[in-house]
């Protein structure tokens, strides 16, 4: 590690000097692309001193919609020859989403201060509306903007403490934040990841489907692999959403050792694998099968390893992390080769008094699991902390505290939302979890948590009462708190629904509201939506915060909740105010 890279362009100089690179895949799994880390390098330089031809000066912000393409990897790093900081924009487009979409690329816009704006031709319709008022001296596509300008510019000395990137950390404008990234922190977590977490070799290949939109798409598969010179392939996430098992082909035919996904994706490739289908492949190279960016749910990644069986995949290769783009990417990483672990422990303990304790042996109904993410990385100190900033013991749940020197520098132009998670070296993750002999296990987002009359609800509790329903999904129902104007907080969770009967949709609702009653003592109000209605975040994780916004807002709240008008509404089935936004 002392002889590590300390900026991105010095990272993509070493690569350069080797024969590694990238592959990019179509739809079908073929390769649609190639492109060295040697070409990237010297097409990176060229389009930097184009950058700089063109007026733009170091330190301003470039947006780029951060498509699964040779082009954007080509902006993100001649961004960085140039001295300038490149803003990866989200390139999935809301289902039924356009005005939204439009909006959205606004506000970005708007608050990253952007000079240019990149996207491709597929994009140019919604670039152009939204850059409408926007002061920018480009916005288009690669190509244009390279026939345009001559490479005339000086390229930029880059130090660790320049500026290396904003990543957003939500899709929704209410809550987007810009976490700015200085080349140290980014430099310094890059590091933590390829040394202590994955313990790279030579041999290692990496394979992705995830979003570079996303910090475990960005900086866990596209930073990672350059800044350890190994190969790298692609899948569009919007194909492997499509055809979930071109994520196993292409691990067995590209020879991948390092994958990641989240929970969901390794369910959804579970789902579409027939009983016996996953024997057909080879995964006996891939020793990382990385697990992050969402809650960990043992049973999902079970019934993955079921449907792979036969195909060489080891489970052991099985690896819970935890992280955010707040640090770069990543915080704490399990040990290798030690599979998917978790805590069992006393719901009721967990419930009323925040402690974790683990449950009797012989107890029925009345546990809790959560997975263990590992022990943080070298040079991460995490702490658990209580409401009064006091630090709690062993098994005591409270707020996870990070400090590393991968620390962002805030969120750009938020200095409210700078000053509520960076303390001094300290951050607040806004997560909750405990600690367990060094080892960090994470229970769920502190906003989430459902406090009504008194008593906390884990939200992935009463959404688990409805993934056992048949036909329910693991990921098919969100629970969270609403205002109810007569009764104060009410607990309200929304499925999606694929029966159409509506005799058959009742009796489901109300067998829901009994479990969850019969289980946990509390009313929850059980509203079924159609399929793929729930939003998620960029990276696929659950949306609690938006769905209950758009659930209020769709129903003309807050005043009241009232069954009986409910129970009308969806009779008539409009029940869709909430529209998902597409993983991928």
């Amino acid at each position: 590690m002392e002889d590590f890279a300390t900026t991105l362009t010095e990272a993509l100089d070493r690569a350069a000097a080797g024969a590694a690179g990238l592959t990019f895949h179509d739809s079908r799994g073929a390769v649609e692309h190639t492109l060295s880390y040697s070409d990237l390098r010297d097409q990176a330089v060229v389009l930097a001193r184009r950058l700089r031809g063109a007026g733009l000066v170091p330190g301003e912000r470039v947006a780029v919609i951060a498509e699964t393409r040779s082009e954007f990897v080509k902006v993100f790093f001649g961004c960085q020859y140039a001295g300038l900081v490149p803003v990866p924009l989200n390139a999935s487009v809301n289902l039924g989403g356009r005005d939204a979409y439009v909006r959205q690329l606004a506000f970005l816009l708007e608050n990253s201060e952007a000079r240019a704006f990149f996207g491709s031709a597929g994009f140019a319709e919604f670039m152009l509306e939204a850059a409408t008022g926007v002061a920018l001296r480009f916005v288009g596509t690669l190509d244009a903007f390279e026939a345009a300008h001559a490479p005339t510019g000086e390229l930029a000395t880059v130090t660790p403490a320049d500026d290396a990137y904003v990543q957003y950390t939500s899709g929704s404008t209410r809550v987007a934040r810009g976490v700015l990234m200085t080349q140290r922190a980014v430099m310094t977590n890059l590091a933590q990841i390829l040394f202590d977490g994955l313990c790279v070799t030579p041999e290692d290949r990496f394979f992705s489907w995830l979003p570079f939109y996303h910090d475990m798409g960005l900086v866990g598969k596209l930073l990672t692999p350059i800044a350890g010179g190994l190969p790298v392939a692609y899948l569009d996430s919007r194909h492997f959403a499509l055809r979930p098992r071109l994520w196993l082909k292409l691990v067995q035919d590209s020879r991948a050792t390092i994958s990641f996904g989240p929970s969901f994706g390794y369910g959804l490739c579970a789902r579409r694998l027939r009983e016996g289908e996953g024997a057909g492949y080879d995964l006996s190279a891939w020793r990382i099968a990385g697990i992050g960016a969402e809650m960990i749910r043992k049973r999902t990644i079970q019934e993955f390893v079921a449907a792979v069986e036969g195909s060489g995949f080891d489970a052991r290769s099985l690896l819970p992390c935890y992280g955010m783009a707040e640090v770069g990417l990543a915080i704490s990483f399990s040990p290798l080769a030690s599979g998917v672990r978790a805590d069992v422990i006393d719901r009721a303990r967990c419930v009323e008094n925040r402690v974790a304790i683990p449950a009797c042996a012989r107890a029925k109904g009345a546990t809790l699991e959560f997975v263990y993410c590992g022990r943080p990385l070298a040079g991460v100190t995490v702490e658990i902390r209580g409401a009064r900033g006091e630090r709690l013991p062993d098994r005591a749940i409270g707020a996870v505290w990070a400090r590393t020197d991968s620390v962002m520098t805030g969120y750009l132009n938020n200095p409210e939302a700078t000053r509520e998670a960076l303390h001094g070296p300290w951050l607040n993750t806004g997560d909750l979890g405990y600690m367990i002999d060094g080892n960090l296990v994470i229970t769920g987002r502190e906003k989430d948590l459902i406090i009504v009359h008194g008593r906390n609800y884990w939200p992935q509790d009463l959404e688990y009462i409805a993934e056992q329903y048949p036909g329910v999904r693991s990921g098919d129902a969100m629970a969270f708190a609403l205002e109810d104007g007569d009764v104060g907080e009410r607990v309200v969770m929304l499925v999606q629904c694929r029966e159409t009967d509506l005799d058959q949709r009742e009796k489901m609702r109300n067998q829901i509201e009994s479990r969850v009653r019969a289980e946990f003592g509390c009313d929850c109000l059980v509203e079924l939506v159609e399929a793929h209605a729930l939003p998620r975040t960029s990276s696929g994780k659950p949306s609690r915060s938006r769905a209950r916004a758009d659930y209020a807002a769709s129903r003309g709240l807050f005043g009241g909740l009232d069954r009986a008008s409910d129970r009308e509404a969806d009779r008539g089935w409009q029940q869709a105010p909430i529209r998902a936004q597409a993983v991928g």
